[in-house]
């Protein structure tokens, strides 16, 4: 299936994969990352998942009013994250991004806030939750239609063939975007014009309610691509490494001019789709349970283990740290205050126009 490490081939079928269920390293070509970034893949890993943990906190205290839980989809957001070269290269992230935003450095204090909505918050809480954005890593932010934000990426893509500025647009979405008008339009667009594009699917067979088989006939996401003319590539997304990897050769192989790709990552939520869902309606119990029992973190953490490179102890350290590290920025970030009011007229324009600034002064009169 693969021939080395630079050459995975595309519509596979089964899904790519370098770690066994157990953690043992199956590839056929030799590891080439260090101590340090295998280590750095766990950190970002964990501290995506406390991070969903520490959002179901917030909902249930009503410090925020939504949240797309995450758990589950941290291998395939880490090891987007890693293969590309941030703050250079383009993200359109979708709401469920938020351990991909971890990994890309966004400061945990801009999460927070931007989960606030408050004066911490980047958008200066123009946005509802779980919508996150970032000016200074070029990620643009999350928009709540489906599939909303495919057409601008493939657009920034194609734009950054014009300019030869040697960048990649990199856009993910949840396998129920691949059945609106604006994903198929995008993708195609893309495609036509050899836009160096990267779309990547966290398919967690679930949009909303409707599992994978009442949403879309394909047997694979990755074999959509077909339509296109562009590779399609399926990859075990429980699965840092393959995910990394893949991600890693799709990338480069798009800033080298070759054109669009669809990737597809497997992965499962184990939380509902969002905290006004329940997914007891719709999935059994059983289904969730059998899926935590291929839980990423803990298959990478064997991995490690398996290497000399992990232990409880280290395990214990980094949960502390982490731990430590989340409480301090909610703070900071609820330190911060309500956003005020006369933000709202910020941003409008590039330079602001009389009449806002007269409308600016009428808001500021009445507040005081």
């Amino acid at each position: 299936m693969i021939k080395d490490k630079t050459a995975f081939e595309p519509f596979s079928l089964e899904p790519i994969r370098l770690l066994s269920p157990e953690g043992e390293w199956i590839a056929p070509f030799e590891l080439d990352l260090d101590e340090a970034t295998l280590k750095g893949f766990y950190r970002d890993m964990v501290a995506a998942r406390m991070l969903d943990e520490k959002f179901v906190i917030l909902i249930r205290t009503g410090k925020t009013s939504f949240i797309a839980p995450h758990a589950g989809h941290e291998a395939a957001q880490v090891g987007i994250a890693h293969a590309m070269q941030r703050g250079h290269d383009w993200l359109f992230p979708y709401y469920r991004d938020m351990g991909l935003m971890v990994a890309m450095g966004v400061p945990m204090v801009e999460i927070f806030g931007q989960m606030l909505g408050n004066a911490a918050d980047p958008a200066k809480g123009r946005q509802m939750p779980s919508h996150p954005g970032s000016k200074k890593l070029n990620i643009f932010t999350v928009c709540s239609a489906i599939a909303s934000h495919i057409p601008p990426a493939a657009g920034a893509a194609i734009s950054m063939k014009l300019r030869r500025t040697n960048q990649v647009a990199v856009c993910t979405f949840g396998d129920g975007a691949t059945s609106e008008g604006d994903w198929h339009a995008g993708i195609n667009f893309a495609a036509v014009q050899g836009a160096p594009a990267v779309f990547v699917c966290e398919n967690n067979h679930y949009a909303i309610s409707v599992d994978y088989a009442h949403q879309t006939s394909a047997h694979t996401i990755a074999d959509k691509a077909h339509a296109y003319g562009i590779p399609g590539y399926r990859v075990d997304g429980l699965d840092v490494l393959a995910s990394y990897y893949v991600m890693r050769h799709v990338i480069e192989r798009s800033r080298a001019g070759a054109g669009a790709a669809l990737v597809e990552l497997e992965v499962y939520r184990y939380g509902p789709h969002s905290s006004a869902d329940d997914d007891t309606r719709y999935r059994p119990k059983s289904e969730v349970d059998a899926a935590r029992k291929r839980d990423p973190i803990a298959r990478f953490r064997k991995f490690l283990e398996q290497r000399g490179l992990w232990d409880n102890v280290a395990e214990n350290k980094l949960r502390t740290q982490i731990a430590h590290d989340l409480e301090a920025a909610l703070q900071e970030a609820e330190a911060a205050g309500e956003a005020p009011a006369e933000w709202m007229f910020d941003d409008v324009l590039s330079s602001r126009p009389w009449h806002l600034e007269e409308q600016r002064k009428l808001v500021l009169d009445e507040l005081r």
